[in-house]
């Protein structure tokens, strides 16, 4: 309506100059009107045979017809017939999403070689504007409090870094909204199947507090078996799910986004209020991106909304809330079952995501249960548990191996590959401090440390064989050469020296003291 006003107070400015005798140029520096504009107003007011002065006291609706006469080009031009009758198949093909990638240009082409004498570029999109508009009307949806739950997966991902190689691992993103409230739910996930998609729809009502009477879901193939417009079919595991959750699963028509507006606009709320703000951030395991991602998620539910002056938590509580069902005292239990053989190395294979988990090695060779969901993998042999594992997020091919699990030769290997010169000195030192006074020695005696390491758990080693006592004497023995080693402590043990030393010692402690015997005076 003001741009409406505005012209007509224009036009009504260029008949009162007219009127005055301006010319043309003049009109133009005092409107600031392109000339051209000006001249083909001018025309149209000379050619309506009525004057100035008639032309300025007209209604503004009859003034705006006189300026801007409608078109008539419908039933007075052949060459709208022929796009008349196929604006319906152009404006499906504009409509089209996906790799077809068509435009008006490609689409005014196409139809240019059809009709050589047909319309410039700038009519045919006007009229193809025209029927689009007419014909992709938006009926206002009246959303029932707590009536239904909205989900849908986000077009765009977040992501995650291996802190080992650095691999960008994408996460989906399920949206969830409450269309009366505008309350909605974000949750990164590390897959779109459904041992994943259901505990985070566990999730979005334990984040609600309650259960609303349906969910609808377009017809992702995790939900929605055969799509039908009438009739979908849902899997037997989501109704499971429904029935557990006492609601009724809902699907939109095929092809019809329109028939969940609202989460597809809580995807772009999502992008702004979420995406945007971890642009900067990195995360290297998914738990950390879903903190983050709960922060902001619980910060935009809070923030008032300007249509309401309220905030979307707000309004949930005033209108939804209440109306929810409760909650089944337990989430529902999605688990997944596989079978493997033990291999030689101990562990089995998960096929999923092919990564590995150990059972103690006694079982190698044997044929085991897997009984997994998105966050633990346990192992079954006849009804008992022999391995609990957390699952693997996001890599395949990893190893997720117990140290129990393991043959002794292999735990003792592990272990000293991760030995540490505290972790020698510390055990040294509880055997005695000749003992670590040894090890220090020998640490300190190779231009790089982890040469030593070996020397080290030999003689620690030692005490296996010989007991705590023998071998802090032996070392005690040891630190008296000029230098010390592994050999030297092991041929002082296996030649019983240190026994030989301890002995000379309680024999010099035991000599008798008596009058006879001259000291260091005597020799002054």
């Amino acid at each position: 309506m003001a741009n409406n006003a505005l012209t007509m107070l224009q036009t009504r400015r260029i008949i009162q100059l007219l009127m005055e005798g301006c010319s043309l140029r003049e009109i133009h520096r005092i409107t600031g009107i392109h000339r051209l504009t000006v001249k083909n107003y001018s025309h149209r007011f000379q050619s309506s045979g009525q004057s100035f002065s008639e032309l300025f006291v007209l209604s503004d609706h009859d003034l705006s017809v006189l300026v801007h006469p409608p078109r008539t080009a419908k039933s007075t031009d052949e060459r709208y017939s022929v796009l008349d009758n196929q604006l319906q198949r152009l404006s499906a093909e504009l409509a089209k999403k996906g790799s077809s990638h068509v435009t008006k240009q490609v689409l005014w082409e196409e139809y240019l070689q059809g009709s050589p004498a047909g319309y410039q570029y700038s009519q045919f999109c006007y009229y193809l504007d025209q029927y689009t508009q007419q014909h992709d009307a938006t009926m206002p949806q009246q959303h029932q409090p707590g009536y239904r739950l909205q989900i849908d997966f986000a077009g765009d991902t977040l992501c995650i870094i291996d802190p080992l190689t650095r691999e960008r691992i994408e996460c989906p993103v399920l949206v969830c909204t409450l269309p009366c409230s505008s309350f909605f739910y974000v949750e990164p996930l590390s897959s779109a199947r459904q041992e994943h998609l259901i505990p985070s729809l566990n999730r979005a009502l334990a984040y609600l507090g309650g259960v609303p009477k349906n969910i609808l879901s377009d017809n992702m193939k995790q939900v929605v078996t055969k799509a039908s417009r009438y009739e979908p079919l849902f899997n037997e595991l989501m109704e499971q799910w429904a029935l557990h959750y006492q609601t009724n699963m809902q699907a939109t028509r095929p092809r019809k986004p329109k028939d969940k507006p609202s989460v597809e606009g809580t995807v772009h709320l999502a992008y702004s209020q979420i995406y945007a703000r971890l642009r900067h951030d990195e995360f290297t395991s998914l738990n950390a991106l879903k903190y983050r991602v709960r922060e902001l998620l619980d910060d935009a539910n809070d923030r008032p909304m300007t249509d309401y002056g309220k905030s979307r938590r707000e309004r949930f509580m005033e209108l939804e809330q209440e109306l929810l069902l409760p909650l089944p005292p337990t989430d529902f239990a999605y688990k997944r079952q596989t079978t493997a053989k033990v291999k030689k190395n101990y562990h089995v294979v998960l096929g999923e995501d092919r990564c590995q988990y150990s059972v103690p090695h006694e079982y190698i060779g044997k044929l085991v249960k897997l009984i997994y969901d998105e966050a633990v993998v346990e192992v079954f042999l006849d009804f008992q548990r022999i391995a609990l594992h957390q699952r693997i997020v996001g890599r395949r091919g990893i190893y997720s191996t117990v140290p129990t699990h393991m043959p002794e030769s292999h735990r003792r290997y592990h272990e000293q590959q991760g030995w540490t010169e505290e972790d020698f000195t510390s055990k040294a030192a509880t055997i005695g401090p000749c003992t670590k006074e040894v090890v220090l020695r020998i640490l300190s005696s190779k231009a790089y440390v982890q040469q030593s390491f070996d020397a080290c758990l030999g003689i620690l080693r030692l005490q296996k064989k010989y007991g705590s006592n023998r071998l802090e004497a032996a070392c005690g023995v040891a630190l008296q050469a000029p230098s010390v080693s592994y050999r030297l402590v092991h041929n002082i043990l296996e030649n019983n020296r240190d026994k030989a030393e301890v002995v000379r010692d309680n024999h010099a402690l035991m000599l008798p003291l008596h009058t006879n015997i001259r000291g260091k005076e005597v020799y002054n």
